[in-house]
């Protein structure tokens, strides 16, 4: 019984000591010394260019590794020593000697002896299963030395078994998979996982957004339980959503390669880590793996006074719709994004009269909470003196690319006190309800601030009576699109008179279908069968348009179809021309309509040859891989002849979303007076109205009146000058982007991409009865810019990308009436002049000394002008207006 015992213990013991060398992560020998060969690449380049033109920097150096410390109870705790040796910066690619910056510069005089002498110090990391439990260097190190060595303790992090994991390393704490085959081990990071604190904003719009792509991958190739090599690469690719073309992408790569194994000293005796790290280095502290933020400061850039001096002449109104004005916008937005609001407030309050506005659009864009603390300080809304700079101030709000909780909160008190000037309490209420859409938009709805600007709007609408009231609200509710808002717009579409019923009408128009239910449909075929109370034209053709583009039925189709030769002349031409555009332009609904035109009753020649003036035609502007723009422009008269509504609407899309870019639409009503003529049914009693309301990318603005009651109309028509009257002119932050990006390598990175628009929209009607001609001109000038930035800071070098893109254009569509005769002639003009176009981009690699390497390569081009097509009746109309007009001088009134 002895013996078996003694041999039983002597079978464990056997069995220990086979194992105890066996762990489940890399593996040191005792008593070795490794030396390793290290480099660490960056490079930045255009997305699908070569990386051996790329600009970019390698930091190279040997690296010794040793193990001081192993856990007497468990050999998967080990203590190693990471050491940098022989730091060396050198050019990526190979450059001549005129553009190496680094040339003739030592690595101290390069990185700074200080730096320097830092990055060589070890590092101490605490092994456990292969993962780094604890990362030991010295507390007060510079922070992006501490980043460099944090990225290659992280390479030592492996596990030998496949799997998936939440693993810590200098990225954050991210998902990991492994993937291990014989002697190679393949390591994925899911970067978008990462929890790590970041900075940045996204622009609202996802086609006005960036597209980004990020990837991480380290190979492994083991040993005898050790690192033989490893080589890890991420990429991070960013695209211009509405211009592939235009990105940028950034590549890191590492690699670390075993050269030799040496004689080593010893291990340390102790039985935790502490006592070893006391005894080593009492300066040693247990740090965070994760990067700390670090971010070097431009020590000669212009302060935001002498920047704005710079650029003022830029921003002057004359040049509003020049690239150049663009492209200073963008700057002045960075500019002060990196102000207080002391410096703010001192250009603001020095400035005049015709470049404040300007200023009032960049400062509000640039927002950041000095900014906006620096507007509220600078605008009094009691002070009905600035009218001009309290609306360019709300509109800039209105198209805020990131808008925060406090910029709501902020608006909405000044709404609740005083506001001296009725059209700036209306403003405000309508970006209201533009800062909830977008704050709904990122999961914001719930938000305090959002929550009380909700209840608010939909309160105070509930009370009011006077028809302003109710319009204002209405249009606060056409920017929020909230869902609970919709029985609101159906009871005052349905139940309203003029323009309140058109107006909740429009707003359910700009719903996506998914939210269009059976109560919206019937409600919307009440409205346009008239089955409860007489509707205007207006109101009955939107809600007509609504039913075709939210999936309709059968019979919903078929009833339209039989409605027409029932209906007033001009409603009758117009239904038909937009049941042909639908089938010629191929629109969702197009396969129903398609189904019940095979029923003779619904599609026969007494229904299809209805006479009119009135049509609605849908185009394309532009179709490319990226996205396609569209426009469509309809045009609706009364049986007079004179306009009653015309919509024109350019619209942005891609394969997942679109854009609302523009839509203008002009407004008439009760002009049927001025050539005696007779009003439709329904429209007897309307009060003379022309107007025109405006939607730009996606932001419903304030509404314009040309004249209101018939006094109004006659002292308008006589003091006309034919000038257009302006809708919005300024200056709009569009593509707002920045991310910032740790890289395992070490170094920061950031990608920001801006694109600003200049813009001028202004629209008019015109009267000559003396020609019996009425004239309307929507004239759309706009110019663009957009600038790219994508760096790599390595605090002692940058190395990046610029990016910019250009182009001006001029839109303009023009309707003349002839109603001398019967029936009336209509002609319809789209223009667009030549467009310029040009790209930029420019590759640089810089050091704090002022050395610089620049590569630069750029394009221009000219996209000609086109009169846009329009149906085959409209050009035979146009032929007969231009042709009849005499050659003397009109005298419009």
């Amino acid at each position: 019984m002895i013996l078996l015992t003694v041999l039983f213990l002597c079978i464990i013991s056997t069995y220990s000591a086979s194992v105890k060398g066996h762990t489940t992560g890399p593996s040191l020998n005792n008593d070795k010394l490794y030396k390793f060969a290290y480099s660490a690449e960056v490079y930045v380049d255009q997305v699908k260019a070569s990386l051996q033109k790329s600009a970019g920097y390698r930091i190279s150096s040997g690296v010794d590794v040793n193990l001081l410390w192993r856990n007497p109870d468990n050999d998967d705790d080990q203590l190693v020593k990471i050491t940098m040796k022989d730091v060396q910066v050198e050019n990526v690619n190979e450059r001549p000697a005129d553009k190496n910056i680094f040339k003739g510069k030592s690595t101290e005089k390069i990185i700074g002896k200080e730096y320097l002498e830092a990055l060589q110090r070890p590092i101490m990391v605490e092994l456990v299963r292969g993962k780094i439990k604890t990362f030991y260097s010295y507390q007060n190190e510079p922070g992006f030395t501490q980043n460099i060595k944090r990225g290659l303790a992280s390479l030592f992090q492996l596990q030998l078994h496949s799997g998936s994991s939440r693993e810590v390393d200098i990225s954050g704490k991210c998902d990991t998979t492994y993937h291990v085959r014989q002697d190679q081990v393949t390591k994925i990071k899911d970067l978008d996982s990462c929890e790590i604190e970041k900075k940045g904003f996204t622009s609202h719009n996802k086609i006005l957004d960036i597209s980004t792509k990020a990837t991480s991958a380290t190979v492994y190739v083991l040993e005898d339980s050790f690192i033989k090599s490893i080589k890890a690469e991420e990429n991070f690719v960013f695209a211009l959503n509405y211009r592939r073309k235009t990105g940028a992408k950034i590549v890191s790569k590492q690699r670390l390669e075993l050269k030799s194994v040496q004689a080593g000293t010893g291990l340390i005796a102790a039985k935790q880590v502490a006592g070893v790290i006391k005894t080593l280095d009492p300066n040693y502290v247990a740090i965070a793996l994760e990067a700390e933020p670090v971010k070097s400061e431009c020590k000669k850039c212009p302060s935001l006074s002498e920047h704005w001096k710079n650029i003022r002449e830029q921003m002057h109104p004359d040049k509003l719709s020049k690239p150049d004005a663009a492209k200073s916008f963008l700057s002045f937005i960075q500019n002060i994004r990196k102000a207080t609001k002391e410096e703010i407030l001192k250009i603001i309050k020095s400035e005049n009269k015709e470049l404040l506005p300007q200023v009032v659009d960049a400062v509000t864009s640039a927002q950041t909470p000095e900014s906006l603390e620096a507007m509220l300080e600078f605008l009094d809304f009691k002070d009905a003196s600035t009218f001009i700079l309290q609306e360019r101030f709300l509109y800039a709000c209105g198209f805020a690319s990131h808008p925060s909780e406090t910029l709501l909160k902020s608006l909405t008190e000044k709404f609740k006190g005083d506001v001296a000037s009725q059209e700036i309490r209306e403003t405000l209420v309508i970006v209201m309800g533009a800062l909830i859409r977008k704050l709904c938009d990122r999961d914001g709805c719930k938000l305090p601030a959002v929550v009380e600007a909700k209840r608010l709007i939909l309160n105070r609408l509930e009370k009011a009576s006077k028809d302003d009231n109710v319009q204002m609200y209405l249009l606060a509710l056409k920017n929020a699109l909230l869902p609970e808002a919709i029985p609101v717009l159906l009871k005052y579409a349905e139940s309203g008179e003029g323009p309140i019923s058109s107006l909740a009408a429009t707003a359910l128009q700009r719903y996506d279908p998914s939210f269009l239910t059976k109560e919206v449909k019937e409600t919307m075929n009440r409205i346009y069968h008239q089955t409860r109370k007489i509707h205007e034209k207006t109101v009955r053709t939107t809600a007509a348009a609504i039913l075709l583009n939210s999936n309709p039925s059968y019979m919903e189709v078929k009833n339209i179809l039989l409605s027409i030769g029932e209906l007033p002349m001009e409603m009758n031409k117009y239904m038909l021309s937009m049941i042909q555009d639908i089938l010629r332009f191929e629109m969702p609904s197009s396969k129903t309509v398609r189904q019940v035109l095979k029923d003779m009753r619904a599609h026969n020649y007494d229904r299809f040859s209805k006479m009119g003036s009135s049509s609605a035609y849908t185009g394309y502007i532009t179709r490319g891989p990226d996205v396609s723009s569209t426009y469509s422009l309809d045009i609706l008269y009364s049986g007079s002849g004179i306009l009653r509504r015309s919509n024109m609407n350019i619209r942005v899309f891609d394969r997942s979303t679109d854009l609302h870019a523009i839509q203008v639409v002009l407004e008439a009503q009760g002009l049927e007076s001025i050539i005696a003529a007779t009003p439709d049914e329904g429209e007897e009693n309307l009060d003379s109205f022309a107007g025109m309301s405006a939607i730009l990318f996606g932001f419903q603005l304030r509404p314009v009146t040309f004249f209101q009651g018939y006094g109004d109309l006659m002292s308008k028509m006589l003091s006309a000058t034919g000038d257009p009257m302006n809708v919005v002119k300024g200056l709009v932050l569009l593509t707002d982007f920045l991310q910032e990006i740790q890289l395992q390598s070490g170094p920061t990175a950031s990608a920001e991409f801006m694109g600003g628009l200049a813009i001028d929209i202004s629209g008019g009607m015109e009267f000559s009865l003396w020609y019996r001609e009425s004239k309307t001109n929507v004239k759309n000038r706009v110019a663009m810019f957009v600038a790219g930035n994508t760096e790599v800071d390595s605090f002692f070098v940058k190395t990046g990308m610029e990016t910019t893109l250009e182009t001006e254009t001029a839109l303009d569509f023009i309707s003349t009436v002839q109603f001398s005769q019967y029936p009336f002639l209509v002609c319809m003009q789209m223009d667009r002049v030549d467009s310029p176009f040009r790209t930029h981009m420019t590759k640089y690699e810089s050091l704090p000394s002022g050395r610089r390497y620049t590569a630069r390569r750029g394009k221009a081009a000219t996209l000609a002008g086109n009169e846009y097509p329009l149906h085959q009746e409209n050009s035979n109309m146009c032929k007969k207006v231009f042709g009849a007009k005499s050659d003397s001088a009109g005298g419009w009134f």
